[in-house]
């Protein structure tokens, strides 16, 4: 196997295993999953201050607000401050409204909602740092919890409630997450193709003298025209050297 394919693939497998634990895992851990890289002592270092900046702790809890930017910190105190005026309950009470939130009563549903928007946050921040703005997160995993609430009349035990609740507010923080990523590389493969016509554009532009029309780069380029006409729609008939063809008969 690729060096460079293992080392990610590690990398990858040390961050899932974190994330099960809290966003922390122990040294020994680390050195386990890359052992059969042969890593020096200052590479695993520089694997732990890796780990450390994306929010997850080596032998130690994590610093979950490390990776949060200044508007994630300050969107993340304002919503905690608005969290304070929300009345605490103990143990018993919880489990009482959450019995009755799963005999369909609506107004113990809200007030389950109310209760667990603090963990909506907690949960949050280990998956800040992954391109995804804090609110955004919060508002998806306040978005599960409400709809999980619906879903407690499945369950047998109120017990059950939390776990049900906290997987599924993490669960649509990672789909999230992937999303952001999907766009991201759409976005990224749309910027190459767009790059790819307006470099040929220009060579053949420059040796012309004059802009080109996307059929004439298509016949002197090994770019087809469909390709080119799509770069043209995605950077909006702004690509240089190109005869801007709209309105003409």
């Amino acid at each position: 196997m690729d060096r460079e394919v293992a080392f990610g693939r590690a990398l990858e497998k040390t961050r899932q295993r974190a994330k099960e634990q809290g966003n922390r895992i122990g040294e020994d851990e680390v050195r386990e999953i890359f052992s059969e890289l042969s890593l020096e002592r200052d590479q695993l270092a520089l694997i732990h201050e890796y780990l450390e900046k994306h929010g997850i702790g080596v032998g130690k809890d994590a610093d979950l607000e490390s990776c949060l930017d200044d508007n994630d910190r300050n969107y993340l105190e304002t919503y905690l401050r608005e969290l304070e005026r929300i009345e605490r309950v103990s143990g018993g009470e919880l489990e009482a409204v959450t019995i009755s939130a799963m005999a369909g009563d609506t107004d113990a549903g809200r007030r389950l909602i109310s209760l667990y928007l603090p963990q909506a946050a907690d949960l949050a921040k280990l998956y800040a740092g992954q391109g995804v703005m804090m609110e955004d997160l919060i508002g998806e995993a306040n978005l599960a919890l409400a709809a999980g609430v619906e879903m407690l009349g499945a369950l047998e035990h109120p017990s059950e409630a939390e776990g049900m609740l906290g997987r599924l507010m993490m669960e649509a923080m990672e789909r999230c997450i992937a999303e952001h990523v999907r766009m991201h590389e759409i976005g990224k493969a749309a910027a190459e193709r767009v790059n790819k016509v307006a470099d040929a554009a220009k060579e053949l532009s420059d040796a012309l003298l004059r802009k080109v029309t996307a059929k004439e780069l298509a016949d002197e380029s090994d770019i087809p025209l469909e390709e080119i006409e799509e770069a043209l729609r995605l950077s909006a008939q702004k690509i240089e050297g190109i005869e801007d063809e709209r309105g003409k008969s």
